[in-house]
């Protein structure tokens, strides 16, 4: 372990630091729910975009880029795509514009804005609720994970065993680790809410900035003295049928790691993960921080600025550590430490690289940076856990009239409460990809269909999303139990990808059967959600009795610009992924490609979709 007395400093001035925002910024969000859990939509757009890049800059995502880097090379810019990263493109072309027109404050109490206030929209209500706080946990499960094992490396458990009178196994140090670090977070998040978050997250950001470049010139610097061995196909992110990358007779143990990520027929696993990507990014945004960003801007063109903002701020500056650190490791591979547990855990590749190749200085700016990655994933986490327990379970159920005291109380009770659950979580959790598949691939399955028809069907009521949820839910816990066993062959953590179709179609049959057990949505609810939100898709008998009470209304046509734009943006934004992979490994013809991308795009999308902002 290399690290020395600065760079403690520096990490205990960061740890520091987040608590002194905790502390001034508690009386300002405790003034009201507003300023709590949105800031009291005060904020400047591109602060809360910065912040939203922040959160996604979190070291479990991290951990498995730089892991997806070094094995797969240029064809790992399209793993992302399970997320799907290019969600950001839709919201900015037009789903925070939609969304944030509804001035609510969670994605529960937008329910009543679509489907009312009657049986459907109350079953609808509740079943957003419980997937809001089931994702959440996830995501700060996947979130305790990663921190935890990052920790591990710069802080064994040899050393740390002789001072505390526990024994622990190997496997459970990192979820040890995970809880001591996540009080940091749980402190400021829960004191000054949506404002501290944002703060925290503008240092945040400051320092992996400086980090991310420092790691990319030390990179580019190591490759004038050695030469990057890696598999034919590793510098290309086009591919056939087949992955075509073979580590064998270079570092023949990445190939093991291949067969057991399952994306050998990777054409195959693209069509998936394609399909699945565009309808979950179509659904709109889960009920996570993500969410609550966009509610929490001033207005809807702000929010649609803000979505964008976040793909040009955090790719370029997160793939320039990325690359750095996969190349770095590629070059050294030997120097790392890998083996956990008696095997190797490629999920270590970041935190061995860091604690072999970061300078005295920088390496506590990193560590600092990448804590403050943590805390800003978990504490965005958090505070939207937050928003759902407090304003769609008490305030709605048990204190409709609390007093500004108990709402206070229940914020810090709620958050305990949330980290607690999501810590045990964490500790059953076998490791951060197969939190992330489940997340991303399960529960986001059985999340889409009714999330897509929500806004583009007129008929869809309260039941059909509530069935179509409900039905979802179910099939994402259950799958996981009894599909591993029945398809052995298939990787046990990508195994749910494979299967979202029929997440889907056991979805969409909830949303159907559940949408003609009952009547429309109340006509006035419709209409008023039309006008106010303005979508476009199979609206027509709603528009018509709009037309026919104020002749002059004229529908939303932008369906067809809307989708060049995205289809534009998405060219964009993986433009901006690949512009640091060649500027630190020097491919110059594929950067000027590159550079030539974005800036076409970006010209086009000056023209298609901000000089429009205003009819979105």
């Amino acid at each position: 372990m290399k690290i020395k007395l600065i760079d403690f400093i520096i990490i205990a001035a960061y740890l520091a630091f987040t608590i002194v925002i905790g502390l001034i910024l508690k009386n300002r969000a405790q003034k009201d729910k507003s300023s709590y859990l949105l800031g009291s939509n005060r904020l400047p757009w591109y602060m809360l975009g910065l912040s939203n890049a922040s959160g996604m800059f979190d070291i479990s995502g991290t951990m498995w880029l730089v892991t997806l880097m070094f094995v797969y090379g240029l064809k790992s810019i399209w793993i992302p795509w399970l997320w799907p990263v290019f969600n950001q493109i839709f919201l900015m072309v037009y789903l925070s514009a939609w969304l944030r027109r509804s001035n609510v404050t969670t994605g529960a109490e937008w329910i009543g804005t679509r489907f009312g206030f009657g049986r459907g929209a109350e079953l609808s209500h509740n079943v957003v609720v419980a997937f809001a706080l089931i994702s959440c946990l996830g995501f700060l499960a996947y979130g305790f994970i990663g921190l935890g094992k990052f920790i591990e490396i710069f802080i064994p458990w040899e050393i740390v065993s002789e001072y505390i009178p526990l024994n622990i196994k190997p496997e459970y140090v990192p979820h040890l680790y995970g809880i001591a670090f996540t009080a940091f977070a749980v402190f400021y998040a829960i004191l000054g809410g949506m404002m501290s978050i944002v703060w925290a997250d503008l240092i945040q950001y400051i320092i992996m900035t400086i980090t991310s470049i420092v790691i990319g010139i030390i990179a580019m610097n190591a490759l004038t003295d050695h030469a990057l061995v890696v598999p034919e196909g590793w510098h290309s992110p086009f591919f056939g049928w087949k992955l075509g990358i073979d580590w064998q007779g270079i570092i023949a143990e990445v190939n093991e790691k291949i067969r057991t990520d399952g994306y050998s027929l990777f054409s195959l696993f693209f069509g998936v993960m394609l399909f699945k990507g565009i309808l979950i990014s179509a659904a709109g945004p889960a009920p996570n921080y993500d969410m609550q960003k966009i509610l929490a801007t001033k207005n809807p063109k702000e929010a649609a600025m803000m979505s964008g903002f976040v793909s040009v701020i955090l790719n370029p500056i997160r793939y320039f550590l990325i690359t750095g650190f996969a190349v770095l490791a590629i070059l050294f591979y030997n120097q790392l430490d890998l083996i956990v547990a008696g095997k190797i855990d490629f999920e270590q590749i970041l935190p061995s690289a860091i604690n072999e190749f970061a300078p005295i200085g920088i390496l506590g700016l990193l560590l600092a940076g990448l804590l403050a990655a943590f805390n800003s994933t978990f504490a965005g986490t958090l505070n939207a856990a937050q928003a759902y327990l407090i304003n769609d379970i008490f305030l709605k159920y048990i204190r409709p009239n609390a007093t500004g005291r108990q709402v206070k109380t229940i914020n810090y009770t709620a958050g305990l409460i949330v980290v607690a659950i999501s810590i045990i979580f964490g500790i059953f959790s076998k490791n951060v990809n197969s939190v992330l598949q489940w997340i991303v691939s399960g529960l986001w399955g059985g999340y889409t269909a009714a999330n897509v028809l929500k806004w583009y069907w007129w008929r869809f009521n309260g039941h059909g999303f509530f069935w179509g949820m409900a039905t979802g839910i179910a099939a994402a816990l259950i799958f996981p139990k009894f599909l591993p066993p029945l398809f052995p062959a298939i990787p046990q953590d990508i195994i749910l990808l494979y299967f979202f179709p029929a997440l889907l179609l056991i979805s969409v049959i909830g949303c159907i059967a559940g949408t003609y057990m009952a009547p429309p949505t109340e006509e006035e609810t419709l209409k008023k959600f039309y006008l106010t939100v303005r979508p476009w898709g199979f609206w027509k008998p709603i528009h018509n009795k709009i037309v026919a009470e104020i002749p002059d209304f004229t529908e939303n046509k932008n369906f067809g610009r809307d989708m060049f734009n995205i289809f534009v943006g998405i060219i964009c934004q993986t433009a901006l992924i690949a512009l640091p992979i060649f500027i630190i490994i020097r491919a110059h013809a594929s950067l000027i490609i590159t550079i030539a991308l974005i800036a076409i795009t970006g010209v086009v999308l000056k023209k298609t979709w901000y000089d429009r902002l205003e009819q979105v």
